[in-house]
């Protein structure tokens, strides 16, 4: 009888939380697979989790970019769909998934060779959408995003195998200190949260309003940012923030008049394909995890993507 290999980041079991030590490397391969990033910026990412880089996208592309999310957040076929997530106390739009298979324009972005060589570089293989959306938190009403680690979710109901996978966040707007910008953890990748809690079925109907399963206690979140602090993506529209899946990450509500807007892409390693999820929950939808059908994304040949 064949003994099932331990999980070395289990989370959601019927112990306590703890504080695990990352066992998979951050940079892959040595950050050689491809060449996006120089020796400064990869050892940036590896040190904190994740890695700012500004004016990557013009001031016309991310004019293109917005207006293709206002259509669709305006698009009565889309808004209809499970894709698109609504505030919890009301019908405006938080997010829509899958943004890059229902528009051609996102579908450029996601193999736009600025977003997708970084990801090749640091995941060191081939690599593919596992998740995309649009997020939206429009002025005075914009509802925050509680401390999560991607991954510690990812993982246990996607089935997730290891830290083989990244995000970057193109920022649509600009983000400032008060409009609710993305804050990270440095350091904290280099830890896994392993959270308390018995995961409810179809749980991502509740937790992409407000989750409430898989959210760190906040003894570690006191220890993870006593070591590393707390950084804000304060940057202008057109930026892009790279970070690992592990990295502790959260927002602020925003009540400021300013909008804040992005399209966040997650690109996992071709050699970090789903499982099945933890503890016999069933899959998720494939809008919010690719697991049937799908190939590596190929970049484009040209660097205006975006049109």
């Amino acid at each position: 009888m064949i003994t099932p290999a331990k999980d070395i980041y289990a989370s959601r079991t019927d112990r306590g939380a703890a504080i695990i030590a990352r066992q998979d490397p951050v940079v892959y391969g040595g950050g050689t697979y491809a060449d996006a990033l120089d020796k400064d910026q990869l050892a940036a990412y590896e040190a904190d989790g994740f890695l700012l880089l500004e004016n990557v996208f013009s001031e016309e592309e991310v004019k293109a970019l917005t207006a293709e999310v206002e259509r669709m957040t305006r698009d009565p076929a889309i808004i209809r769909r499970e894709e698109a997530i609504t505030e919890p106390n009301s019908d405006a739009v938080r997010s829509i998934f899958m943004v890059h298979v229902l528009s051609p324009v996102m579908q450029r972005l996601a193999r736009d060779p600025r977003l997708i060589h970084v990801a090749r570089q640091i995941l060191g293989s081939e690599v593919y959408m596992h998740q995309s959306r649009a997020n939206l938190k429009p002025g005075f009403k914009g509802k925050e995003f509680y401390w999560h680690s991607d991954f510690e979710t990812w993982h246990v109901e996607d089935g997730m195998p290891g830290m083989r996978a990244l995000s970057c966040s193109v920022l649509l707007t600009d983000n400032n200190v008060c409009n609710g910008p993305l804050m990270l953890v440095p350091g904290s990748h280099h830890q896994f949260i392993s959270c308390v809690g018995q995961t409810p079925e179809n749980h991502y109907k509740q937790s992409l309003k407000k989750q409430e399963y898989g959210v760190p206690d906040p003894v570690s979140l006191q220890l993870l940012t006593e070591q590393g602090g707390i950084r804000a993506m304060t940057a202008k529209a057109g930026s892009v923030v790279f970070f690992d899946c592990n990295t502790m990450h959260g927002s602020n509500s925003n009540i400021s008049p300013w909008p804040r807007a992005n399209v966040f892409m997650v690109y996992n390693s071709m050699e970090n394909t789903l499982q099945p999820p933890k503890y016999g929950l069933a899959p998720r939808p494939e809008h919010i995890a690719t697991r049937r059908a799908f190939s590596a994304l190929t970049p484009l040949d040209t660097l205006k993507a975006v049109s």
